[in-house]
């Protein structure tokens, strides 16, 4: 990226945001990551602690003074935290909208404050909606169905504004359902990957929401890093761009695929589609390829190859 960096990973105890920094310190930058435990885990912060260019705040991104203290003297801020999970903000709406929102305007208006370069926010693919036209590209109209994608919208537009107000640049990653080592496979809100393999390998079945026709752009996390690095080191600001593989993979075929993966044969449970939940995902990934240089590197088959033995 750039010598003598200094870096802030929000979120660093999330599943994105301590592999992206495991990334960064492999790159031989100083880093210093923020989390408040509310979803992250201090596990995944195993392989972080003790290192000599990793600083930990324990603070809570909407915490303004705590937030002043970990930006001073960052070059590059990689905006990860968040309360995630759209059937979470059906359930409780207010404390998505108020860590997401609050959250991101309180991280980047302390980076505007200690001059930082370069802010990359971490967005959804949710903010898309339900529309039937695939694959997803960045020029069409937003259509946020629940209050997590309406508080990832308002992420990435806060985050966009910030490149014209303030000497920042900025870029928003609309994530294409991520999964890989470190995704809690716990909870009521837990991602689908993890959750049906901890299912699957206590020998019960997993539930699906509707048919099971729902497709997802399954996009592996070492994908993710890539184009959050692409971003910082890239000359693009203010722009939305899609992180995914270009794919599709319905959830039944998911099932299938862990099946074959881990030698079991249960069939799935169906249950009534949860509300908020998009039908299709399928990411149109030409806009990040032109103007990132990013390519995803590893396919959802592989991917899944490598996240299963984590969990086993």
């Amino acid at each position: 990226m750039y010598a003598d960096c200094v870096i802030l990973v929000t979120g660093v105890a999330g599943f994105i945001g301590s592999n992206l920094a495991d990334a960064l310190l492999d790159r031989g930058y100083e880093l210093r990551g923020v989390d408040n435990f509310a979803t992250g885990r201090d596990q995944n912060l195993d392989a972080l602690h003790g290192h000599d260019d990793f600083t930990f705040y324990e603070a809570d991104i909407r915490d303004a003074d705590a937030m002043a203290d970990a930006t001073a003297g960052v070059d590059h801020v990689f905006h990860q935290a968040a309360v995630p999970s759209v059937p979470r903000s059906v359930e409780d709406p207010v404390t998505t909208t108020d860590a997401n929102c609050t959250g991101t305007a309180t991280v980047i208006d302390a980076a505007r404050h200690a001059d930082v370069d370069t802010v990359v926010v971490a967005s959804s693919s949710s903010v898309y909606g339900s529309t039937e036209q695939l694959p997803k590209v960045e020029s069409m109209t937003e259509q946020p169905e629940s209050p997590y994608a309406l508080s990832k919208f308002y992420t990435e537009k806060l985050a966009l504004q910030a490149s014209e107000l303030y000497d920042i640049d900025t870029a928003a990653l609309r994530y294409f359902n991520i999964f890989g080592p470190r995704q809690d496979p716990n909870g009521d809100y837990a991602a689908v990957i993890p959750k049906f393999i901890d299912l699957l390998l206590d020998g019960d079945r997993p539930v699906i929401y509707g048919d099971g026709e729902q497709s997802r752009d399954f996009t592996f996390i070492e994908n993710a890093v890539q184009a959050n690095i692409c971003a910082a080191e890239g000359d693009a600001t203010g722009e939305a761009f899609n992180v995914g593989t270009g794919g599709r993979v319905t959830v039944n075929e998911l099932v299938d695929a862990l099946n074959d993966h881990l030698g079991t044969d249960l069939d799935p449970i169906y249950d009534d589609p949860r509300p908020g939940d998009v039908r299709h995902s399928h990411a149109d990934i030409s806009k990040a390829r032109e103007h990132l240089d990013y390519e995803p590197t590893v396919d959802f088959a592989t991917g899944l190859g490598r996240t299963i033995p984590y969990y086993s």
